[in-house]
Formats: structure tokens, sequence, C-alpha cells
């Protein structure tokens, strides 16, 4: 008997949520050192471009054209083809990161120029410095992407997605160890190493499970091999799509490092409260989602695969709807809890806090694509949420570009949310034709009933909140979120919401 989808997204979840938390505490004691500087925005705008290497022929690429493949052979009972497949796509990687890593070594300074054409002298120079260290780094990870696959096909979610914390580990140990004694750059360099030593960790701790699971490796780059072919002509229109996807990315940092000093980081520190919820819920309903789709694409039925992305996306609502009212309603609180210390003052806390608002517009479609992406994946159709992110991202520049003119860091947030919204409208419809539906009426009164019971969680924590005005923000942060919290379970239990019903039947302590 499978265990149920609500209950693996909660294992991944927990493990992400871990993870974040980690991310999170390394950014406190970031902001803490650096604030909203000349090197704070050096180091954003370096790992962006490794990381949108590890993006683009990492976890979200392989897993979208690996992981059918090779669940379908596990589900066939072919565990040596499997195993043959999972040992080329392993050597495959190994030389891509090895590219990849070398190639970002000797072109850091054009790519430096090409992320952030605003940055000039020491900025530039202590960035390119960066790059270089970095992007061996971003092979590291290509490769945790290949045990991550292994594992999730496994359904061994909780450590793929837990791993990420000694990434996390490793930075924070240099900052606490060596903040008191280097400044500025000179920790900006520091850190970076301690990242490089983090993605190392990070594929280590993985290893003994994956290596218990395939128990050997066949290192080969036999192209014949059954399946290889099958998983790279999936995997290019995948990385295309990826790469269109971190077009987006990059393009956001090249505007912001024209709006003067601390822009980068600013969008940087609210990217990182924005993400939360996408990982935790986007991504962790996604990644179970996709290998149970793999397997029910083989019984021909688009019934199931409709009922699957149905709950997934009734799921991931329950969640984002709340958490994006919830960082518009107690923006600079939460910000202030998290980052204001240090060099980071309540001047940075005001600004990260309205440009963590614009991107909660965003976060309810954003935490979606993912999902709804797995669903063409599934059936083995990468081209078309290629193409909608191709579009996606155009739609989403040219909006950032205009709407910065009037808002500045605010309107590259406010940018990225038309093209989430474009993204959503266009996967949802090219999914209803395949599959003659998508959301039957169950489930659409459910998204509605989260829809409403976050506007009333968000009128309450607002209400709190002018109450506790002039006390400490992490006060503010704590009992604004607790009464939104309440409210919105209060009210989703009480209106039979099936996902907070499950929750509070979790919760409920069990009966001897």
């Amino acid at each position: 008997m499978r265990p149920s989808q609500g209950r693996l997204a909660t294992k991944v979840g927990a493990a992400i949520l871990l993870s974040r938390l980690l991310g999170l505490v390394r950014e406190r004691v970031f902001a803490h050192f650096f604030g909203t500087g000349m090197a704070a925005d050096a180091w954003g705008a370096a790992l962006r471009i490794p990381n949108a290497i590890r993006n683009l022929l990492g976890e979200g690429t392989l897993s979208a054209s690996f992981i059918p493949v090779y669940a379908g052979m596990i589900e066939r009972g072919e565990e040596e083809n499997a195993r043959r497949l999972s040992g080329v796509i392993a050597s495959l990687l190994v030389l891509l990161a090895a590219f990849a890593a070398l190639l970002g070594i000797v072109l850091a300074p054009i790519i430096t120029d090409f992320v952030a054409p605003g940055f000039s002298d020491q900025q530039r120079d202590l960035t390119v410095t960066l790059v270089r260290i970095l992007f061996p780094m971003s092979g590291l990870l290509i490769l945790s992407a290949w045990c991550l696959g292994i594992l999730n096909t496994h359904r061994r979610f909780f450590l793929a997605y837990a791993a990420p914390t000694v990434w996390n580990i490793a930075q924070i140990t240099v900052l606490l160890a060596l903040g008191g004694r280097l400044l500025g750059a000179s920790l900006a360099v520091a850190v970076a190493w301690g990242a490089v030593a983090g993605s190392l960790l990070q594929i280590l701790v993985q290893l003994p499970s994956v290596i218990g699971i395939v128990r050997r490796v066949v290192w080969s780059l036999d192209m014949d091999v059954s399946g290889v072919r099958k998983v790279v002509r999936a995997w290019l229109p995948v990385i295309f799509g990826a790469g269109v996807v971190q077009i987006s990315s990059i393009i956001d940092i090249q505007l912001a490092s024209f709006l003067g000093s601390g822009s980068v980081a600013t969008l940087r520190y609210a990217q990182l409260i924005q993400i939360l919820p996408i990982s935790l819920f986007g991504v962790s309903v996604a990644a179970v989602a996709l290998p149970e789709l793999s397997r029910d694409a083989t019984t021909n039925d688009p019934d199931l695969l409709r009922r699957r992305l149905g709950e997934g996306v009734r799921q991931v609502a329950y969640f984002a709807l709340p958490s994006a009212f919830a960082f518009a309603a107690l923006g600079p609180q939460l910000v202030g809890a998290l980052f204001q210390t240090g060099a980071f003052d309540s001047g940075d806390t005001a600004l990260v806090g309205g440009v963590l608002a614009a991107y909660a517009i965003a976060v309810p479609a954003q935490a979606q694509i993912k999902l709804l992406a797995s669903g063409h994946y599934a059936v083995g159709n990468t081209r078309t949420p290629v193409k909608i992110a191709a579009v996606a991202v155009v739609l989403s520049a040219a909006s950032a570009f205009a709407l910065m003119q009037w808002f500045g860091a605010a309107g590259i947030a406010l940018g990225a949310a038309v093209g989430a919204y474009f993204n959503v409208i266009l996967n949802v419809h090219t999914l209803r034709q395949r599959m003659g539906g998508l959301i039957d009426k169950s489930e659409l009164r459910a998204i509605l009933t989260s829809g409403w019971s976050a506007v009333l969680a968000a009128a309450a924590s607002l209400g709190i909140v002018a109450l506790l005005a002039g006390s400490h923000m992490w006060i503010q942060a704590v009992t604004g979120s607790a009464a939104f919290c309440v409210v919105y379970g209060g009210v989703t239990v009480a209106l039979a919401h099936p996902d907070a019903r499950r929750i509070a039947g979790m919760l409920k302590p069990k009966q001897e």
C-alpha cells in the first residue's frame, strides 16, 4: 500500500523547513555582519550564477527527466536496467559539473559584468573573486541532485531535502568563527569557501543511503544503455526551460544593480522569506507528486492523473494563500524579527518589508508552477512548460523594467508576479486540454475557503500588531503570526476544509 500523497508531502515539507530555518539563521548572522552594504550586494550577485547553473543542470531539471524514466523501470521490475541508467546519468553529471566549474572560473569577469553591469571598482573585483570560488560549489550541488533523484524515486524524501542543512551549517560556522576578526570583503571570501565545503558535505551525507539503494554505481558513458537517450531527450528541453527561468532571476539582479547600493541585497533578503512557502509547500507537493504521477502515467488513465494533480493544487493553495496574506500584512515585522541586527538597521527593515509585500502577490502562483509542470513531465511532455516559461519570463522582465521606474526594487517583485500568474494560467489551460479538466467543484470550493480564511486571518493579525505598536519587532512578529495561524486554522477547520481536517487529525492526541 502506497503512503498517502499528503503524508509524503509532510515529510518533504518537514525536511525543507529544517533546511530553510537554518538558512534563515544563516542569513540573520550574515545580515548582522554585512547589512545591505557593498559586500552584501557582491555576495548576492556572485551567488546568483552558480545557483543558476545548479538549477539548470541539477535538481529541477534532472528530476523532471530522470525520475519518470527511472521510476517506470522500478515499477516494471527492471532493477538492473535502472541501476545501469543511474550510473550513466551520474557519469554524465560528473563531466557536466567539472566543465561548469572550470568555465565559471575562467569567465568570472565576463559573468560579473553580465549579471551586475552596474557594479564597478572594488565591488566588481570582489564579485569576480566570489564567482571564481563559488563555481565549484555549483558543480558539487549538481551531483547532489542525482542523489535526490534516486532517493525521491524510492520514497526516501526526508534525507534528500534535509541534506542542504549542512550547507547552511558550514557557512554559519565560518561567520561565527571569523566574523569578529574579518570584515567586509575578507569575510565574504571566507564565507564563500565555507559554502564550497558545505556543498561537499551535502553530497557525503546522502551517499550512504544512495549506495544502499543502487548497491553499486556502474560508471559508464554508454548512451545505448536502456533509458539514457530518453532521459537526455527529455532533459534538454527542460534545461532550456530552466535556463529561461534562471535568465529571469539574472535580469532581476541586472535591473537592481542600477537602482543604487543595497538594492541587490534588498531583493535577496526579501526573496529568502518569500521562497520559504514556495519551497515548503510547492516543492514538497511537487516532489512527492512527480514519481507518483509517473507511475500513474503507466496506467494510461487520465482521470487518475487529474485527481492527483487536482489534489496537489488544493494542498499547495491551502498553504500558499495564507503565506501571501501573512507576508503582506506582517512584512516589516517578519523582516525586523529575522534580520534587524548589527549592520541591518530599521531603515533596511522598512525597505525589505515593502519589497516582501510586493513579492507576496506572486507566492500563490509561484508555488503552483512546479506542480503543474510535473503534470506535463509525468507524461513525457517537457516542451510545453518550456514554451510557457519563455513567454512568462519576457512578460515578467518587461513588467519589472516598467514598474521599477515608479516603485524601485518593489517594482521588480511586482514584475515577477505578472509573469508567475501568466505561467500558471497557461499551464492550467494546456493541462485541461489534455485531461479534460483539472480542478473539480469540491477542490475549487476548498481553494476559495482558503482565500477567505486568509483575508480574515490577515485582518486579525493587523489588529494585533496595531495594539502592540511600539513593542519589540520579535513580539509583534510572533504575536501577529500566532493570531494569523489561529484564525486561519480555526476558520478552515470550522468550514471543513479537507487539508485543515487532515492536519487537525494528525495533531490530535492518539487514543490509548
